[in-house]
């Protein structure tokens, strides 16, 4: 898994005693002993972790300070033959004046130390009664254990093989800050956050603690992970929960189990591969070269065990009930924002819609309605035209009398079997032969019906192909290719289903029972004679599972993923329901179809933009026609 950019970063919440460390050395040692276990890449401690944040005036003995040193010391010498990066709080006396510290330790070896820099004396906080502020350190170091370590908030801690894992380390309150040391860290080359924190409980602070790092980890664009201390501080005026995160580019990948009265520790799978080449991706993260800060190299461990990351089989579909409706209704608002806008700009205009009975038009009808209904336009200006064909079922044929009967919408039935038989009569081609030319001479004969309809009427066509369609070239050039308006050219077909059902569960009644009917119709553009009655062409059976070319999709134009990583992600996530065999047939179809079929999209009509993946050559993906496909297979 290192090899696809991912490493294993962990938090870990130790069982302590207050102002005691050497009794809580042992919890530090077993917690980084798992972290070893499972191949993490880092182990992250709380605030002050070796002592406990709540030690108040204890803080300026002497003997806790020594203390701190020696438990620290057998800390370093207990990483020597560990791979992973450990990083601890403790108070450092610094030119005479004490700081709130954490040390990276790696390998037997501290690699530096950085200290807070905002120091809250507030409310229920008062730690500058203890600790000197670390901002504007540079270029400093501090003698431990006999050798000059760099000290200072001017410092990052990269992998020597691998720079774009880099390390920035803040403590606490510098999130809170209005200039965040980390934001600096992430200018200068830092994909991977850490904090150090002691942030006690209170009503929604832990909402409002999530809120700040999962801003800060989208904003930076980073891994941002948070450990706070637990329940075993003192309780004389606070509490604190152990609560713990990590978040990648606003995306939350892992969080603790607050107020457990426990040692623990929680791991995450990081994607820096993703991170660094995001930032490239997006021209406006503005960096600095990282010639302000200090480098300091640590040769990292390479090892990987045990995949924990949360993989989405539907990336495009939210699992969350809530935040489904919530994302489908945003979606139609868009699309029906994008066909008001078009229909204002040509007053007095109708729409012309195809509709055979299955998912796309549907949906594409269901815009259209209700966008009509937004303008306070009169239904009977829309004119479904359905032309049934060769493959033309009475399932779906009926279907669509029952749609547009009940929204009451104008409806023509325009039959493209004797237009076909004319020109592949014309062309010298047999009618019993079911190939491409027998498919496309119908798609391209439903587009020309439709275009000399909204030429008679003065109206525009509605599209109705969706962004898999799209992405696959399963779409006929000049047929259901072309339109004067597509609604769904941004809507993968996996959310196509739930896009269809909100609708029907928002309509209720007998318009439900038609849509639901819809749903349960299998995928097909219906263009190969019946048999029996029976659909004979369904799409998936030739092209492949949708839901796995939208996974193929999201993760090669979204993450920007090597087919390699994608295969390795669609074995990992979907080893219950296909073969290694199905992915990597259905991933090799994918890819060259997506790559020969770039002419296509090259030439797509306008349509909304509704989420991060968009296949607009205007606006969204701009691609050489003539690519290998071969070249991006591995």
């Amino acid at each position: 898994m290192f090899e696809f950019g991912f490493i294993k970063v962990s938090c870990a919440v130790p069982k302590i005693s207050v102002a005691d460390p050497a009794g809580n050395l042992a919890s530090h040692l077993s917690l980084i002993e798992k972290a070893e276990e499972l191949s993490s890449f880092l182990i992250l401690f709380p605030e002050l972790s070796i002592t406990g944040y709540t030690c108040g005036d204890l803080f300026l003995t002497s003997s806790l300070i020594y203390k701190s040193l020696d438990s620290l010391r057998e800390i370093v010498n207990f990483s020597r033959k560990k791979k992973t990066l450990i990083v601890v709080g403790l108070p450092l006396i610094f030119s005479g004046k004490l700081y709130n510290s954490a040390c990276v330790i790696y390998a037997g070896k501290i690699l530096g130390i950085v200290p807070k820099s905002y120091i809250p004396d507030y409310k229920e906080f008062y730690e500058l009664r203890w600790f000197a502020s670390g901002k504007g350190i540079k270029n400093a170091t501090l003698e431990i254990f006999g050798e000059k370590v760099p000290f200072g908030t001017d410092m990052v801690f990269y992998m020597e093989e691998k720079p774009e894992i880099t390390i920035g380390i803040e403590i606490c309150e510098d999130l809170w800050g209005i200039n965040p040391p980390s934001s600096f860290y992430a200018e200068n080359g830092a994909t991977i956050l850490l904090n150090l924190s002691a942030s006690n409980a209170l009503v929604t602070k832990n909402d409002y603690r999530k809120l700040l790092v999962k801003m800060q980890s989208a904003k930076t664009i980073s891994a941002y992970a948070y450990c706070n201390t637990g329940v075993f501080e003192s309780t004389t005026d606070m509490v604190f929960d152990g609560s713990c995160l990590i978040y990648e580019n606003g995306v939350e990948l892992a969080s603790s189990e607050c107020f457990k009265r426990d040692e623990q520790i929680i791991f995450a799978d990081v994607d820096v591969e993703f991170l660094y080449f995001e930032r490239a991706r997006l021209n406006t993260f503005q960096t600095s070269g990282g010639d302000l800060l200090r480098r300091i190299p640590f040769e990292g461990r390479k090892d990987f065990k045990v995949f924990l990351r949360k993989v989405e089989p539907y990336p495009f579909v939210p699992k969350e009930r809530e935040k489904l409706e919530e994302r489908t209704n945003e979606i139609l608002n868009i699309q029906v924002t994008g066909l008001c806008k078009r229909l204002e700009s040509i007053p007095d205009s109708k729409a012309v819609i195809g509709l055979s009975g299955g998912l796309d038009s549907t949906l594409a009808f269901l815009v259209t309605v209700e966008s009509f209904k937004k303008l306070g336009k009169p239904l009977r200006n829309i004119l479904a035209i359905t032309m049934p064909g060769f493959g033309t079922s009475k399932t779906t044929f009926e279907n669509v009398k029952k749609l547009v009967k009940f929204f009451d919408v104008s409806f023509e039935v325009l039959p493209v079997k004797k237009i076909s038989k004319e020109v592949l009569h014309l062309i010298g081609h047999s009618l019993d032969t079911y190939d491409t030319v027998f498919e496309n001479v119908q798609a391209r004969a439903r587009t020309y019906i439709l275009m000399m309809k909204a030429n008679q009427i003065g109206g525009i066509v509605i599209g109705t192909s969706d962004l898999s369609e799209i992405a696959l070239g399963f779409c006929t050039y000049n047929g259901d290719h072309i339109s004067m308006y597509n609604v769904n050219s941004s809507v993968p077909k996996t959310l196509v289903k739930f896009l269809i059902k909100q609708e029907a569960d928002k309509l209720g009644g007998k318009a439900k029972k038609i849509l639901y009917r819809i749903l349960s119709q299998p995928i097909s553009p219906e263009l190969l004679p019946l048999r029996e009655g029976e659909i004979v062409q369904k799409t998936e059976e030739k092209i492949g599972p949708y839901v796995l070319h939208d996974f193929f999709l999201y993760n090669f134009v979204r993450m920007g993923y090597s087919m390699e990583k994608v295969r390795f992600l669609a074995e990992t996530v979907y080893k219950e329901k296909y073969s290694k065999e199905e992915i990597e047939k259905w991933l090799k179809l994918f890819t060259e179809r997506f790559f020969k079929n770039q002419w296509k999209r090259d030439c797509v009509p306008g349509g909304p933009k509704v989420g991060s993946v968009d296949l607009s050559p205007r606006s969204s993906w701009r691609m050489p026609s003539e690519v290998d496909f071969k070249a991006f297979l591995y």
